[in-house]
């Protein structure tokens, strides 16, 4: 039989527990840190740019020398030399003097902005300036972007695409990571094959779904298969997985009838910390750890499992990838009136109409379709009878 807790208790029940494992870190290159999650802030140790340089090309100059410039007086310059791209000038400059300058070209020492070529004339050494600038102008400063000893990235942060250019900025090419735990998925039913479904039977969809869902987040992945309703076999596959995995995912076997043995397959092998969640759909959800390690009892249904994965599962993960919380992509008014059983919370799937409303997407546990169709997922809590048309609701990535 079922004891039901709350699914916030769940939450901090499996949080508390996870504070015994400490995450692993490593080193990997830049080229293969794309996804991965620092394990440690990231201190700049130079300033980025390393030099004042133009953002134009044009000529350096001394600000002042241009005040007043305009297309009926323009400022006259002495042009004292040209920048090399790449490399340091030689010289510095003086008032009344100038020199030529392309974009991202290194200022001379003595330059305080740049003037736009398109507003200049060069003949015999004179440049014409036609329009005057200010101290600044048309130029990026030395630490404008990046200034020595302040935190780039912040550790926790998942690497994409801009923050592996900030890395390349900084020179950062060995990059400290949370190592990927390694999460095993068994599947659990007589009726769950691989091949071919007769009559009564049902592909393994969990495994992939569910490992699928492991490596979008940073994980990798053991998929164990499909075991028969046995307890014998699915004790040899806990304790094979438990031998080199971080975490095992069970699906299926995890409500109360006489073939759902996780519950007490694990309380044999470790110690059991709640079956049951008041939540809609995942209400037979397993938590407990064996070997020092957590193990996950899923509903079979493949929303269901989903949804626990999403959000139980993943409260997990973030303490071993030191993962932000999650936060809801944004809030929108209902399109109609949802109803809701009062005393458990309910997760409903959910699309945004053109008008911005959100439209649930009603159905069954056992349907996986609707989460291809939905835009987010809403939580009626559980003191709740439901919402009202209109009502302004917060929604998450599913």
């Amino acid at each position: 039989m079922l004891h039901v807790i709350f699914k916030a208790q769940a939450a901090a029940c499996v949080r508390e527990q996870m504070k015994q494992m400490s995450p692993r870190t490593e080193t990997v290159c830049l080229q293969q840190s794309l996804r991965r999650v620092l394990a440690q802030d990231i201190v700049a140790a130079e300033d980025i740019p390393a030099f004042d340089r133009t953002t134009v090309d044009g000529y350096a100059v001394i600000a002042a020398d241009t005040f007043g410039a305009g297309a009926s007086l323009p400022a006259e310059l002495t042009v004292v030399g040209e920048i090399a791209m790449g490399e340091a000038p030689a010289f510095s400059l003086k008032r009344g003097q100038c020199a030529k300058i392309a974009t991202g070209g290194m200022l001379p020492s003595g330059a305080d902005a740049a003037v736009m070529v398109e507003h200049t004339d060069d003949a015999d050494g004179v440049c014409l300036v036609y329009a005057g600038v200010s101290p600044g102008a048309n130029v990026t400063k030395r630490g404008d972007d990046i200034a020595a000893g302040m935190v780039a990235l912040q550790k926790g942060t998942t690497l994409g695409a801009r923050e592996i250019g900030i890395l390349a900025a900084l020179g950062v090419y060995d990059v400290p990571v949370f190592a990927k735990p390694l999460v095993a998925v068994i599947s659990t039913g007589d009726e769950i094959v691989t091949g071919t479904p007769q009559p009564g039977q049902m592909r393994d969809v969990n495994s992939f779904l569910l490992a699928a869902a492991l490596e979008d987040c940073g994980c990798n992945v053991r998929m164990y298969g499909a075991v028969k309703d046995q307890k014998d076999a699915i004790t040899a596959a806990l304790e094979d997985c438990l031998q080199t995995a971080d975490m095992v995912l069970i699906s299926g076997g995890s409500s109360a009838g006489t073939r759902d043995m996780t519950v007490e397959i694990l309380g044999e092998m470790g110690e059991v910390f709640f079956h049951g969640i008041a939540m809609k759909p995942g209400k037979p959800t397993i938590f407990g750890m064996a070997k020092g390690k957590p193990v996950f009892g899923l509903p079979g249904h493949p929303l269901a499992a989903y949804f626990v994965f999403r959000l139980i599962v993943l409260t997990a993960l973030r303490e071993l990838l030191c993962l932000p919380p999650d936060q809801p992509r944004g809030t929108a008014p209902l399109a109609v009136n949802i109803p809701s059983n009062h005393g458990r919370e309910e997760y409903l799937c959910v699309k945004q109409q053109p008008d911005g409303t959100l439209l649930p997407l009603h159905t069954k546990s056992g349907v996986i379709s609707v989460l291809t169709q939905a835009d987010g997922f809403i939580c009626i809590p559980r003191n709740a009878e439901g919402f009202a048309a209109g009502t302004e609701v917060a929604y998450y990535k599913v």
